[in-house]
């Protein structure tokens, strides 16, 4: 049985609209429409068949979808759903909606653009939206469908990854299937893809509304030679995230200056954190900031408000290897954990911040019981693990003020000590199995990833034995 013939048998007995909303309209898109990306997107589309695979999406489903036809023009038909009503990216929503990513099969060649958007029933101009943002992935090869495809899915992935099938394709030639698998971004509307292609999109990326609100120009803390210092913004990405590379510091930051070479991020702080970032003018000084990170030349300070008060001197922990929100520290060492290690150089009782500046930067208090007063620490953070500050103050009692992820957990610990498994009030467990239950439950008590500011700033950054040393301004609760 040919690929297509299989994804038709399987069609028959799928419901398509489980992928999209039932409600649909015809709408015109004048060519001027919100045309507020830095490009212009241009297309042209005609009338033939299209295959659509979906090998799970944010409904865990596994459908298949072959032979959709659509006129597109001027006047098309398109889904609705939550904040894209007008059949394009922009205006940015003001909050993230559910998130929605298909996964197809490209049947018959073509351009990527003409594809997603009749497997998907999506305005063209949104698709190249899409691809703008860089939420378009492709790879040569289709990957291994999930654990919960049925026997039908299983061999229709077999049919269009079966060696008699690659050899034939000259993409191919030459690569392990591994290889072939791996994913690479879609950078261009009009790129070919062809039969066999494996594609993604994250048809609903995560937006960072934030972005448009802010004076870029007043953020620029240095314009060198060879690199920008940027006073990041609370809730803003630095240089953008799987599904969004377009609404980033490094993004506007390069159009505030104006500048005609986009700048390249060099190191990272969580979107939730304001403070000093480095941005690389050229590729060869970002190898060069790489290079003395690597080597620890690079000193960060920062300052966190934290819900109660920490002992000053060093902080040690060591945090679980999983690359996952929330991540989790002990004080007892660990076989294959990292260290973790900051300084608290100081710790000072300020006022909590006011009702208003918690409204205005999206503060969530989480019901903590005391909100008289926090605590201002000055840390010099000696190792630089994702979440680390974080982590590590809300296992000591003090979690950052605002930070709906580590907060709920303190709070949790307080009221039931023992529930975190790696608190001083832990249990032993006698298995590897009750004790991987335990670290689930205690992982399930902690909350959402904030969705602006909490009380933790990068303030300050030097490299080169401080030859180089730059400030970020007030924090957002002072």
């Amino acid at each position: 049985m040919s690929g297509a013939a299989c994804l038709t048998s399987i069609f028959t007995n799928t419901i398509f609209s489980s992928l999209c909303t039932p409600t649909s309209r015809t709408i015109t898109i004048p060519i001027a429409l919100l045309r507020t990306l830095a490009t212009t997107h241009s297309f042209n589309t005609k009338d033939k068949n299209v295959g659509r695979c979906c090998f799970g999406s944010s409904k865990r489903t596994f459908t298949c979808q072959a032979a959709l036809k659509a006129d597109v023009g001027t006047t098309i038909i398109t889904s609705s759903f939550d904040g894209y009503q007008n059949g394009r990216l922009l205006p940015c929503p003001l909050e993230n909606g559910l998130p929605r990513v298909e996964h197809l099969i490209v049947l018959e060649g073509g351009p990527v653009l003409e594809f997603i958007s009749r497997a998907l029933n999506l305005p063209p101009i949104f698709v190249a939206d899409l691809i703008q943002f860089g939420a378009v992935y492709y790879a040569l090869v289709c990957p291994k469908p999930p654990p919960t495809a049925t026997p039908e899915q299983i061999k229709l992935f077999k049919e269009v990854t079966s060696p008699s099938v690659l050899k034939k394709r000259l993409s191919v030639k030459g690569k392990t299937v591994r290889e072939a698998q791996k994913t690479f971004r879609i950078t261009h509307i009009h790129e070919f893809v062809e039969a066999g292609t494996y594609i993604r999109v994250h048809v609903h990326p995560k937006r960072f509304p934030r972005c448009y609100e802010i004076d870029w120009k007043s953020r620029i803390i240095a314009v060198e030679e060879s690199f920008v210092v940027l006073d990041k913004p609370a809730g803003t990405s630095v240089g953008g995230t799987t599904d969004n590379i377009e609404e980033t510091c490094a993004t506007f930051a390069t159009r505030a200056l104006g500048l005609a070479t986009p700048l390249k991020t060099t190191h990272q702080i969580d979107n939730c954190t304001e403070g000093c970032v480095v941005l690389a003018r050229t590729k060869e000084y970002c190898s060069v900031f790489h290079g003395k990170m690597r080597e620890k030349k690079v000193k960060k300070l920062y300052r966190a408000l934290a819900a109660a008060p920490v002992p000053r001197g060093i902080m040690s922990h060591y945090m679980r290897p999983v690359n996952v929100a929330p991540r989790l520290v002990s004080e007892e060492f660990h076989r294959g954990w990292h260290l973790c290690q900051l300084e608290v150089l100081d710790c000072t009782e300020v006022p909590w911040p006011s009702a208003i500046i918690q409204e205005n930067y999206c503060v969530d208090d989480c019901g903590w019981p005391s909100k008289d007063v926090a605590y201002e620490c000055q840390i010099n953070l000696l190792t630089g693990r994702t979440h680390q500050i974080r982590a590590q103050f809300a296992a000591c009692g003090a979690p950052i003020v605002g930070d709906s992820m580590y907060m709920p957990a303190v709070m949790a610990e307080r009221s039931n000590p023992g529930v975190n498994p790696f608190g001083e009030h832990g249990k032993l467990h006698a298995t590897e199995e009750e004790k991987a239950i335990a670290e689930k439950e205690w992982m399930a008590q902690h909350g959402k990833e904030p969705s602006v500011a909490i009380g933790l700033q990068a303030y300050q950054i030097s490299w080169d034995e401080e030859e180089y040393i730059y400030e970020a301004g007030s924090p957002w609760w002072r």
